[in-house]
């Protein structure tokens, strides 16, 4: 009896091994073979004659004399003014980020902890504010934007995107406030602690997991957004996802697939970085909330 259990318990095994190893090839084959594509020419990369081609390097070699080409990338960084729009992203992302946990985490403490019923009717204005498509937020701003001659510059679309991301701040750090015993607030309170000590030396050491967690959440709105930074950013002063989708061009204009390609990987990659390092707090923050021991 236990050998058939053994048995099938090693089959199902090898099972979940070989689905979840295929599963991983499937997802990150995208992303591999743009990183590979990035150091050919457009004529490999996009060839019409033979896919082969991307991967034997054939134009490639008649091109530059190498297998691989960094071309793509000195031209998007340099020639394209990548850098610029990485510069922007970096501004706009970490200023989000920053307002949002430092307004999330104090309100959501404030609405975890209060009896009164106002809280419960303000959370529920902050998930039918964050329910409402981008686009129909943004295009209210627009107007008023122009007549003030903010439009096009970047502390415009941080306050726009710290407005449409707290509202999910709020809500994610308040379901992990909302997992710490409030035995220790009054713990603390009858220790002699303020309210703020409580709330800086008590609460907030065991919620880094959360926060870091809303963190990385508001970054990922911040860093990827499309529709505001498009809609709120002039061509000076484009992210990194806007000028991505300028190097592809239009039907008047031929973009610069190859700058594109490059443009993809450098913005990936720092993301995919950032998520590994913190995939352990991430993970706590998401499963266990902010209860320790």
């Amino acid at each position: 009896m236990e050998n058939g259990l053994d048995k099938q318990s090693n089959i199902l095994k090898t099972f979940n091994t070989t689905f979840i190893v295929f599963w991983l090839m499937i997802a990150c084959f995208p992303f591999i073979w743009t990183f590979w594509g990035s150091f050919k020419v457009r004529a490999d990369f996009f060839s019409r004659a033979d896919w082969w081609y991307a991967i034997t390097a054939f134009n490639t070699l008649l091109e530059t004399g190498k297998s691989f080409t960094i071309q793509a990338y000195s031209g998007a960084w340099f020639e394209g003014e990548f850098w610029k729009a990485s510069r922007n992203t970096i501004i706009v992302t970490v200023s989000v980020v920053s307002v949002s946990l430092f307004l999330g985490t104090l309100g959501a403490y404030a609405l975890s902890r209060s009896t009164k019923n106002y809280a419960f009717w303000i959370l529920i204005a902050a998930l039918v504010f964050r329910a409402m498509p981008h686009i129909t937020l943004v295009s209210g701003y627009l107007f008023p934007f122009f007549q003030l001659q903010i439009w096009g510059i970047l502390p415009t679309t941080i306050v726009v995107l710290i407005a449409i991301n707290q509202p999910f701040t709020l809500w994610l750090l308040y379901s992990f406030f909302k997992t710490v015993p409030k035995e220790l607030d009054e713990s603390a309170l009858i220790d002699g602690c303020s309210y703020f000590q409580t709330f800086r030396h008590i609460i907030m050491p065991v919620m880094w997991p959360g926060v870091i967690t809303a963190g990385l959440f508001s970054l990922m709105l911040a860093y990827n957004d499309f529709t505001v930074t498009a809609l709120l950013l002039n061509q000076e002063n484009h992210t990194m996802v806007p000028k991505i989708q300028s190097y592809l061009g239009t039907n008047q204009h031929e973009g610069n697939l190859m700058w594109a390609v490059s443009s993809v990987v450098s913005a990936t990659a720092p993301l995919f970085l950032l998520i590994m390092f913190f995939q352990k707090q991430v993970i706590s923050g998401l499963t266990a909330g902010a209860v320790k021991g």
